[in-house]
């Protein structure tokens, strides 16, 4: 892992994602999630290793301008994991966190790590504030061939913990794989201690697309043609029935959800 520190001159970045501004507290993520569309960071990073092997931890000594958010939506974080490992040692979401709780902000963050339980206390005394942890199968073996972030288990873990300090809490089901992710399962074992669940598909748009076409065909070869007309001939008649599934699905048993199903959606959307 290459590791180097940067310095930045201010955390507050525009977006124009579901948040008036997002916090990326490093530059890549050791989480190294095979579907992972923030690889496209590289081409502003000067790295030339594979994503998942470089982080730039981000220092920044301009304290966060609290009037300038107020009343805003914050996120952590679009293109990293603010709880990724390294965060254990260098606290810089903790730091965050901390400025964050005087202010009026609505602050989301969207994390695979259990590190996040690491600071309850913090996070106790921000007013408004969501928790997402992803979670797109209760397969830890596919867990663990996507990513190297937390267990499945783990992250259950800390969505429930969470919620039993008074958190609110949000299962973002992301990203969903046709066949493979099944969301009745996932909910079911969940419900008690989720607020709200997300849904967004998987993306295939960028550099990662062979990469998942290949795993599918060797892992789920049953399924490859699904996935061949999906997101090599374009066809969205598969996802958009799931979609309509999983929306039906909610309303008929009273879950709150979010429906962020098509990735490039996700840049309409205002909270």
């Amino acid at each position: 892992m290459i590791v180097n520190e940067i310095k930045v001159k201010d955390y507050l970045t525009n977006s124009n994602l579901q948040a008036d501004y997002t916090i990326n507290p490093y530059v890549g993520c050791p989480h190294a999630c095979k579907y992972c569309y923030a690889c496209f960071m590289k081409r502003f990073s000067k790295h030339d290793e594979p994503w998942g092997e470089f982080v730039d931890v981000k220092k920044c000594d301009k304290p966060i301008n609290l009037k300038k958010i107020e009343g805003k939506t914050i996120f952590l974080s679009s293109v990293t994991d603010c709880y990724n490992p390294l965060e254990a040692k260098y606290m810089l979401t903790r730091n965050i966190l901390s400025q964050l709780t005087g202010s009026n902000a609505i602050i989301q963050i969207s994390t695979k790590n259990k590190l996040i339980l690491r600071d309850v206390d913090i996070l106790k005394q921000i007013k408004n504030l969501t928790v997402a942890m992803s979670v797109n199968t209760l397969d830890e073996k596919f867990s663990r061939d996507m990513d190297r972030a937390s267990s499945i288990e783990d992250r259950l873990f800390a969505l429930k913990t969470l919620h039993e300090n008074g958190i609110r809490t949000v299962l973002f089901m992301s990203p969903i794989f046709i066949g493979i992710t099944d969301y009745k399962s996932i909910i079911e074992k969940t419900k008690d201690y989720i607020d709200e669940y997300w849904f967004e598909d998987l993306n295939l748009r960028g550099p990662y697309k062979p990469t998942i076409l290949k795993y599918v065909k060797e892992n789920y070869p049953h399924l490859f043609e699904y996935y061949f007309d999906i997101y090599v001939k374009g066809n969205q008649r598969y996802l958009n029935i799931l979609n309509r599934k999983i929306i039906n699905y909610c309303e008929k048993n009273n879950i709150n959800y979010q429906d962020y199903f098509h990735h490039k959606n996700l840049n309409k959307i205002k909270n």
